[in-house]
């Protein structure tokens, strides 16, 4: 699982960004929550974050260069 935070890490920001788009956040970025260790977290992002949580991630990318809310 550390080889799939190291590779989303490494992806180009505008590729971060595509990935954080309202679907393929709760996916993508619901299985990097888990994989960093928020089992819980993951499970609603899949659920939630594809229809609401997406927006949050999109904000701490322009923001902060990373998803960072509960990652």
């Amino acid at each position: 699982m550390k080889e799939y935070v190291k590779f989303i890490d490494g992806l180009p920001f505008i590729l971060r960004v595509i990935l954080a788009l309202p679907v393929l956040d709760g996916i993508i970025y619901g299985i990097y929550r888990i994989a960093k260790g928020h089992l819980i977290a993951g499970l609603v992002w899949i659920f939630v974050g594809a229809a609401i949580l997406w927006i949050i991630d999109l904000f701490t990318l322009f923001t902060k260069g990373k998803v960072t809310f509960l990652a």
